[in-house]
């Protein structure tokens, strides 16, 4: 592994790969900025442009456009509470809290800090577990799968900030949704209306652009938002409390490990991993009442989690062929595109490319922690522009980010009527957080529950035959229990 090492860095700092590495990684972090993009769209347009590079510095490029999206993805969550990418979604919960007390500083540093501290613990993973990882994905079984999505549906309750019951009905509203279009089973079509557009379904972009943006947008046209506290930046100014900096590690590790566990199965995605990180960081908290006004570990679990989980995305994907993600499923394309066989095959047969893909991680982590934390006072000078009239430039962002997904202008108007349904949603006090994870659950849970029913022939003993599936439900049987009867315990206590 050492030789192999040495290789993929001998191949990673050529100039040429290091410029392509830089350039990757910059327009990544730009793009995670601007909501509403997101790294799918950016690497579906430049993509044409690695046709001609050579196949190394192709995919170094590509690769650095997708972890460097995660990276810059927060910034708009925190600022703006408007979610660069999907997964940053969570973020907007606490970090965008922090802005409104003028913290905005601190947040960015943090998130800075936490992303890099994933990433590399997820690069680490990458590095010398890849076999071992992408096997336990691999031979898990529909029933372990279900198990898993369920848990992450119950622990969606905790993740609320009103009563259990609102977080049930948005947990069953997402999960709806997440049914739209065609059955890839029976090719029947649901909950369509006749709409051709709708039979790909609804874009997870779409529901995180209108429950997170569009709705904040009318809550500040109706004045209903806040002025926004600024501060002058220093190095100072962005350093947490020392009670604070107690905090950071144990979330940052646990949403690593998260993260890193999730992001190697292969369909999981970022989102999923951020969303579970919170949850479970907010569950073992000794003061979950915090989540959601600012809390410090509101921020670092996810955002190491989401970091974390797009570089173990890469396991499946380079070792098995298999798209951890849209956005992998591309690379995959540009590997075929170049003359490269993705699977198992691949790390014998190209060493040089799969260890300097390998290295390159390395390479451009540090140059993501360098970038970001000189441009944390650049993202807080925005908060100094009139908060309203910021979204005269919002708003076009976001209809260009959910435009850029398949040219269609019913995406746009999908988009707002998202946006009005969430501005209605958060008058009566249900929270967006449960319906965001449930829509990302939902088809993964539908596809699996099915698979293991056939399997199972209806018998529901089948799904407590793997005593890694039997583990995970009696767990979400005593969360659940834990949800509903803890709050009356507490009365009488």
């Amino acid at each position: 592994m050492l030789a192999n090492m040495l290789l993929g860095l001998e191949n990673a700092t050529s100039i040429t790969n290091l410029f392509y590495c830089f350039v990757g990684v910059s327009v990544g972090t730009f793009i995670g900025v601007l909501p509403g993009i997101g790294p799918l769209a950016a690497v579906s347009v430049l993509m044409p442009l690695t046709f001609y590079m050579e196949p190394m510095a192709a995919l170094v490029m590509i690769a650095g456009i997708y972890y460097g999206a995660e990276y810059g993805g927060s910034t708009a969550s925190i600022l703006l509470n408007l979610p660069g990418t999907a997964a940053n979604a969570v973020t907007c919960l606490d970090g965008y809290p922090m802005a409104l007390q003028g913290r905005a500083a601190v947040a960015l540093f943090v998130t800075t800090i936490a992303s890099f501290a994933g990433g590399v613990g997820g690069i680490l993973v990458l590095t010398l577990f890849t076999p071992a990882i992408a096997e336990i994905a691999l031979s898990l079984k529909a029933t372990e799968y279900v198990a898993i999505m369920v848990l992450g549906l119950i622990s969606a309750g905790v993740v609320t900030q009103g009563s259990p019951l609102k977080g049930l009905v948005m947990i069953v509203l997402g999960l709806l949704l997440s049914t739209v279009g065609i059955d890839l089973q029976t090719g029947a079509s649901r909950y369509t209306f006749g709409t051709f557009v709708l039979y790909d379904g609804i874009s997870v972009v779409i529901i995180a652009m209108g429950l997170f943006g569009i709705a904040e947008m009318i809550g500040a046209i109706r004045g209903k938002s806040p002025s926004l506290a600024t501060q002058a930046v220093s190095m100072r100014s962005m350093l947490p409390r020392r009670d604070e900096v107690k905090l950071l590690g144990g979330p940052a590790l646990r949403g690593g490990i998260i993260g890193t566990f999730v992001g190697a199965l292969p369909g999981a995605g970022v989102t999923l991993a951020a969303f579970m990180a919170y949850a479970f960081e907010k569950k073992i908290s000794k003061d979950p009442n915090k989540f959601g006004k600012g809390a410090i570990e509101g921020i670092t679990a996810p955002e190491s989690a989401n970091n974390a989980a797009a570089q173990t995305a890469f396991i499946p994907t380079l070792s098995l062929g298999i798209p951890g993600s849209p956005t992998m499923a591309l690379l995959l394309g540009a590997m075929m595109i170049h003359g490269i066989t993705p699977g198992p095959l691949f790390i014998s047969e190209k060493p040089e490319i799969f260890w300097g893909l390998i290295a390159s991680f390395w390479i451009g982590n540090i140059l993501l922690l360098i970038l970001n934390i000189p441009l944390i006072g650049i993202w807080v000078w925005v908060l100094r522009v009139p908060y309203q009239a910021l979204y005269l430039f919002i708003f076009p962002l976001i209809c260009v980010g959910v435009f850029s997904l398949r040219n269609e202008v019913f995406d746009v108007v999908t988009v707002l009527v998202v946006g009005v349904f969430g501005y209605f949603l958060r008058q009566f006090k249900f929270e967006p957080a449960p319906l965001m994870i449930s829509f990302v659950l939902g088809p993964m849970l539908e596809e699996n529950f099915r698979r293991a029913v056939l399997i199972g022939r209806g018998e529901i003993s089948y799904f407590f035959n793997s005593t890694l599936s039997s583990t995970l439900l009696i767990l979400t049987l005593l969360i659940a229990l834990w949800a509903i009867f803890a709050p009356a315990l507490k009365r009488h206590m």
